[in-house]
């Protein structure tokens, strides 16, 4: 299967991040199912999850952290109207 250039990952690692990971899958596959494969097809699997599964994860930490943010903001404008009115 070869890759299209329209299907490039939009999220990258860092080399050495991604060389980590490369090698994690690797010894993953091997360990667990018995199955060894080589770089390039780690790599074409770690780029499938990064295309595919990781904007999710993105997504949904982005929408974790804005809900975090707008309680802490509601918080702190309680807080000040606590003190405005003292």
């Amino acid at each position: 299967m070869g890759r299209g250039k329209d299907r490039t990952p939009l999220l990258r690692l860092e080399a050495e991040q991604e060389q980590a990971a490369v090698g994690l899958l690797k010894r993953f596959l091997d360990e667990r199912f018995e199955l060894a494969l080589g770089s390039f097809e780690v790599q074409e699997l770690l780029d499938l999850f990064t295309r595919e599964v990781a904007p999710h994860y993105y997504n949904k930490a982005i929408f974790d952290v804005q809900a975090h943010l707008k309680d802490r903001f509601e918080s702190i404008e309680s807080d000040l109207w606590a003190l405005e009115k003292s």
